[in-house]
């Protein structure tokens, strides 16, 4: 039943990673297609259903258990099955990352910037703060001063009272700027945050999933399998180049950025295929109360919303 030919593309490329990286893979799985569902399901069929992927039992189990040893899953057993859901602290590790693939709305940037006073650091904890706070944008702008255009302070002191921080640094906030994003500050924002090289690997993903968008436009009705799949790896793949992206606000980024339209591909691709992959998911996912449970209603309100 019209299965995706382009499919086999986005499969061999994954394959030709060395190594696998099966982890990653399972995270992606859990975040956009099993939370949804309840968030638990046995290992059998965990094992079928990415087995198209050239994930064999054997690695299954063993990314499985690494998982599990790393704080990501938890397992029960009931009977001979086992059945694995994601642990309280694997839930908000991955809360933050597939928060930013599902959600639709840009936030209105007003000008105002965040700085950061390192000075009274150490190199290795000038190194663990940029870390933890490069997913809100931070950079280092210049010798000890960090600072992101994404202001949200109560996410930046959790992070600098988790890391034992927060009085051995000093936070500014600046005021609203008459002119957003000037030559001056374009020019900043372009070498601090190497945009191009950014914006070089959203046309590669552009151009990996744009035929992809070209045969589905072509079908009436979809194999349940291979948009399963193709879901997957969609979702894969763009997780891990949002997890690169400082996102920052519209007005700081070139107007033909590349972003923009892989984030455009993405939700029109994930929009088509995911009646026929749910489809899938409802056949070959088990629980241990029988059958996944439909979605929940959140999930029908990502990219704006499915039909």
């Amino acid at each position: 039943m019209n299965k995706l030919t382009t499919l086999d593309t986005l499969i061999t490329r994954f394959q030709q990673q060395k190594p696998i990286r099966a982890s990653s893979l399972v995270i992606t799985l859990y975040g956009d297609a099993i939370e949804p569902h309840g968030g638990t399901v046995w290992l059998g069929s965990l094992i079928k259903l990415l087995e198209p992927m050239g994930i064999n039992e054997r690695l299954m189990r063993t990314t499985i258990f690494r998982l599990t040893q790393d704080g990501w899953l938890t397992n029960d057993k009931v009977g001979r099955k086992s059945y694995y859901s994601l642990t309280g602290s694997g839930r908000r590790k991955f809360e933050q990352a597939f928060r930013r693939v599902y959600n639709s709305n840009q936030t209105v940037w007003d000008g105002s910037w965040c700085l950061i006073m390192t000075q009274q650091l150490s190199p290795e904890e000038r190194k663990q703060l940029l870390d933890d706070l490069s997913w809100q944008g931070f950079v280092v702008l210049t010798g000890q001063l960090i600072g992101s255009p994404i202001t949200n302070l109560t996410d930046i002191n959790t992070v600098l009272v988790s890391s034992g921080l927060q009085n051995k640094v000093i936070v500014f906030k600046t005021l609203q700027q008459e002119e957003l994003a000037g030559k001056q500050v374009r020019t900043l924002v372009r070498e601090c945050w190497e945009l191009d090289k950014l914006g070089e690997q959203y046309q590669e993903f552009i151009n990996l999933f744009r035929p992809v968008w070209q045969e589905l436009g072509d079908k009436e009705s979809l194999d349940p399998e291979s948009s399963f799949l193709t879901r997957t790896l969609l979702i894969h793949e763009y997780r891990k180049l949002l997890l690169r992206d400082p996102q920052l606000p519209d007005e700081l980024l070139p107007g033909d950025w590349e972003g923009r339209a892989a984030r455009q591909l993405c939700r029109n691709i994930y929009r088509k295929v995911t009646p026929a992959a749910e489809q899938w998911l409802g056949n070959n996912l088990e629980s241990a109360d029988g059958p996944l449970p439909e979605a929940s209603q959140s999930f029908y309100q990502r990219f704006g919303g499915l039909n």
